[in-house]
């Protein structure tokens, strides 16, 4: 008998970026995803809200960017970055929903009491026919309870394997007959235009091309397992990555390599086939997951430790009501920006910044410019960076210069239709400086109301000085300390001091 239920499975790539055939990668074999693009939705414009694995997880399952929910970095070794206690997450929403939650496969976010799935299956296993296997054991005892399911599945794939500095977790015979491995020759990759094109990059994608075919079977089997269970027409079936491919110039950027992402959806009844073109922003996913499962958007945890303050509000809303059009929507139904918070990878990769999207131009905020632009340890062990560094001069990044990726200036300022690959910068040019204050305007605004510790201005965060305002203290409009003026008197102030007090947050 078919489930009355309205379940989810939501399923979650590690550093997959627009290699998927239905995205427009013509080489590349994704044959489950193109399938399931061609029965659900593809929105052509879905951005993660930061560029790093536990950071952009966090952000799915709390609809909260990282620097609300404090999950700034890596939750993984001598980083050990954690969600607030007090914040509401998915599993805790479900739970008290009265849903059978769970995950398998990749976690990489904590702690376990912040994220409280009912089946924790925590593995890092590249099987995924044993991951299927897993799903299908879940969604059985689901139909035996009777219950409602939301299942999440994070996929290993196609994350560099860390133990070798080109692998991709590639063995033959590794996974058995279910998981083939693709054969793929580095004349047939496709080398996008932010990475350079050496023999190194090309055989870095070759293995990376089998990862994502890997992933590509695995999203399939579980497809045919909700099938089997006669669940597909009770189920709304989400596929995404968490940041974009594991290469420099790309995952822990917010430039587009690392953050323009897939999202499909496949929403039981719906037409088949849709290619939405609207934006959304990852924050936007858990407001949908409720959405869809009949939640109230703004629920809260009832039985809260009091103790703890409030979680903070959810700023994104849900895409449910969208996910059928085809035209872009106007700007009083529909966001046409997204904003993005990057401040750690690992410990050491400290680097915030803060970025604005619209359709046409992108503004980043470099608040920690005067700091050399940090490499991840996989990206900078890999054999690709190894191969660029080494090229003969100039040594580039895709188009653009090693230095240039380096040293970065306070603020960026890009019109992504002439300059779709964020190489020109417009900011310090005189017919963009209305433009460029408008965008850091807005973006300080939106740091504002989500209390962002990183809103700096005189080198200082106004968060954490607004507690001071009462007493008169004012600080220079300009973003960083100037020590050969440090002087305040006959300096514009900044209006953002104390609009949203830090102190009370903390006295709670």
């Amino acid at each position: 008998m078919p489930s009355q239920h309205k379940n989810i499975v939501l399923l979650i790539a590690d550093d997959l970026g627009m290699y998927i055939g239905s995205y427009g990668c013509s080489s590349i074999s994704t044959p489950n995803l193109d399938r399931l693009a061609s029965t659900g939705t593809r929105f052509d414009m879905a951005f993660a809200s930061t560029s790093s694995c536990s950071g952009s997880r966090s952000t799915i399952y709390t609809g909260l960017h990282t620097h609300e929910n404090g999950q700034y970095g890596l939750n993984w070794s001598k980083s050990h970055f954690q969600t607030f206690q007090h914040v509401d997450s998915a599993p805790k929403l479900f739970n008290q929903a009265g849903y059978r939650t769970g995950i398998i496969g990749k976690v990489h976010v904590g702690a376990e009491e912040v994220y409280p799935w009912q089946v924790r299956e925590e593995n890092g296993t590249r099987d995924v026919a044993w991951v299927a296997d897993r799903c299908e054991a879940f969604f059985e005892r689901a139909i035996a309870d009777d219950t409602p399911f939301f299942l999440t599945v994070g996929y290993i794939d196609p994350h560099r394997d860390i133990a070798t500095r080109g692998g991709f977790g590639n063995h033959e015979e590794q996974y058995g007959s279910r998981v083939p491995l693709l054969d793929v020759k580095s004349e047939d990759v496709e080398v996008p235009r932010w990475l350079t094109d050496l023999p190194e990059t090309r055989q870095e994608l070759v293995e990376y091309y089998k990862a994502v075919n890997r992933i590509d079977t695995g999203v399939g089997l579980v497809y045919e397992a909700l099938e089997r269970q006669g669940l597909l027409d009770s189920t709304l079936f989400v596929f995404t990555s968490d940041n974009g491919p594991p290469f420099v110039n790309s995952k822990t950027t917010l430039y587009d390599a690392g953050i323009h992402l897939p999202l499909i959806v496949r929403q039981p009844g719906a037409d088949a086939g849709t290619v939405n073109p609207n934006m959304i922003p990852f924050v936007d996913i858990l407001p949908t997951l409720l959405d869809w499962a009949n939640i109230p958007l703004d629920i809260r945890i009832s039985d809260r430790d009091p103790r703890l303050p409030p979680s903070p509000p959810r700023g994104g809303r849900s895409f449910l009501p969208i996910l059928q059009r085809t035209d872009l929507l106007p700007e009083s139904k529909w966001q046409h920006h997204v904003f993005g918070s990057h401040t750690f990878h690992e410990m050491q990769n400290y680097w915030p910044n803060r970025v604005l999207r619209t359709r046409r131009y992108k503004y980043h905020r470099n608040v920690a410019w005067r700091l050399d632009f940090p490499f991840a340890g996989d990206l900078y062990a890999s054999t690709s960076f190894e191969g660029i560094r080494n090229m003969k001069p100039p040594v580039m990044i895709g188009r653009r210069k090693l230095q240039d990726y380096i040293f970065r200036p306070p603020e960026e300022l890009y019109d992504l239709e002439a300059d779709p690959d964020e190489i020109h910068n417009l900011a310090g040019e005189k017919e963009h400086q209305v433009l460029l204050l408008e965008c850091r305007e807005r973006v300080s605004e939106w740091q504002t109301q989500t209390k962002d510790l990183w809103l700096y201005r005189d080198g200082q965060s106004l968060t954490v000085l607004g507690r001071y305002a009462k007493d008169g203290l004012q600080v220079p409009e300009r973003l960083d300390f100037d020590v050969e003026r440090p002087g305040t008197r006959g300096v514009e102030m900044t209006r953002h001091l104390g609009v949203d007090g830090y102190s009370a947050g903390i006295e709670r």
